[in-house]
């Protein structure tokens, strides 16, 4: 009784008031799965790319042409199909759209549509959707190592910060709610160190502190500082992450820091980098150079590889075929895993196996404009691939992913996080280590 009988469409609203995708898919036996299409503000030119439909009303976001795509040629080809084979059922979508990109059906509803389909079959399955994707993809479920925003900024906050996240990670910790304990006391932390010194402007898209900072560095200063104030120690249980989001920024080779009023070519910015892994505890940069820029990937992959997790976003974008592009380059050392980037979960999933073969860590990541959604949060755990983006520790689209994790941690039962061990006894550990001359 898994073969799906009807499928619905429905624009809903996402986390910055815009429209967007919602499918309900309903099977045979009487269950039902929902699927919610996010939606990125800085996006990698070869991903799939979101159907709206322009024009002077909702600013050109509204999303009625996509849901004509699932209503009129994704839910018809789909009816009768069986819900419990996903790759089939991805296979049939794909195949409804010959563009590159999805720009015919649209990313958003076929994205939409894929997740549907996953959370009815889990149902129709009578497993919780982290426990029918550990099954589907033959995977060992684990509670993955939340990467958390601290401050926002690039298209997250009005480029007032040229970098685009400043988050930490808690690798040191003993479970996920320790993970949680550990990011309130720094991100509040941070709130209270801006608020004194006026450099404080707001909240962020994803949940992170909107900062009015001089320099780029000077928001490294401070969230070493918001550590120290909650009482860690920079480098010993937390470590620093960045997402740099360099094709915001730079095209050929050449990038402009607007916030600091000065232009770098690959070089200068790989050594500036380089001084700052040099100078704090960071332990993962994402995008350190713009997507067009293979050979600045490779040289910073080279250069601080063994230093730092390197993960490729706009430079990957969740498909496998560049994946392994970039193993065979040297670029990169692990891998950003956005379901809608891709456009299906089956092929998010194939990316994802594709790092597994490379040797690249995998982190299943929200996007800026997100939803209640927590499927994300289940996905991660499943595959067991040990990381998980999602924004800050503020807003409710965020929090609910999170609180999600720990409903599934006391599910899957101690010893189910992927942390918990002596930091420096870790990867983490070790590249905290290597990288932290000592605080500036």
């Amino acid at each position: 009784m898994t073969r799906i009988s009807a499928v619905q469409a429905r624009r809903i609203w996402d986390s910055r008031g815009r429209p967007t995708v919602e499918v309900e898919v309903c099977l045979e036996g009487g269950h039902r799965g929902r699927g919610i299409a996010p939606a990125g503000a800085s996006r990698g030119t070869r991903e799939a790319l979101d159907l709206r439909d322009g024009g002077p009303r909702l600013r050109g976001m509204d999303v009625r042409s996509a849901l004509a795509s699932v209503r009129e040629r994704i839910g018809p080809a789909l009816i009768g199909r069986d819900a419990s084979d996903q790759d089939a059922v991805d296979g049939v979508i794909t195949a409804l759209d010959p563009s590159a990109l999805k720009a015919e059906l649209g990313g958003n509803a076929t994205v939409a549509t894929s997740l549907a389909v996953l959370h009815a079959a889990a149902a129709a399955a009578g497993r919780p959707l982290w426990r029918h994707v550990a099954e589907l993809y033959d995977r060992q479920p684990a509670i993955p190592l939340p990467e958390i925003q601290i401050f926002g900024g690039g298209a997250h906050a009005g480029r007032r910060v040229d970098i685009q996240d400043f988050m930490i990670m808690v690798p040191g910790a003993a479970d996920f709610d320790e993970v949680m304990e550990v990011t309130s006391e720094i991100y509040f932390a941070a709130g209270d160190i801006m608020k004194q010194r006026g450099t404080l402007a707001g909240v962020a898209d994803e949940g992170g502190w909107w900062p009015v900072f001089a320099s780029n560095e000077e928001a490294l200063d401070t969230l070493t500082r918001a550590i120290e104030k909650a009482g860690e120690k920079p480098g010993e249980r937390v470590v620093i992450s960045l997402d740099v989001a360099a094709s915001e920024f730079g095209r050929d080779g050449r990038y402009r820091l607007a916030l600091e009023d000065r232009d770098l070519d690959t070089g200068a910015l790989i050594d500036l980098l380089g001084r700052w892994i040099d100078s704090y505890p960071i332990a993962s940069i994402e995008d350190p150079v713009g997507e067009d820029d293979p050979r600045g990937m490779a040289e910073f992959t080279r250069r601080f590889g063994d230093r730092v997790q390197v993960i490729g976003d706009d430079y990957l974008v969740t498909n496998a075929a560049l994946v392994e592009e970039a193993a065979a380059d040297g670029a990169c050392n692990a891998v950003l895993i956005k379901v809608n980037q891709a456009g299906t979960v089956t092929e998010a999933i194939a990316a994802s196996r594709a790092a597994d073969r490379a040797g690249y860590r995998s982190v299943v990541s929200a996007r800026s404009g997100e939803t209640e959604d927590v499927a994300i949060s289940h996905i991660a755990t499943g595959l067991g691939c040990g990381q998980l983006k999602v924004g800050s520790f503020t807003r409710s689209e965020r929090m609910a992913k999170w609180n999600e994790c720990l409903r599934i941690e006391d599910a899957l039962g101690r010893g189910s996080f992927v942390g918990g061990q002596p930091l420096a006894a870790t990867w983490w550990g070790k590249a905290a280590a290597r990288s932290a001359r000592g605080n500036p």
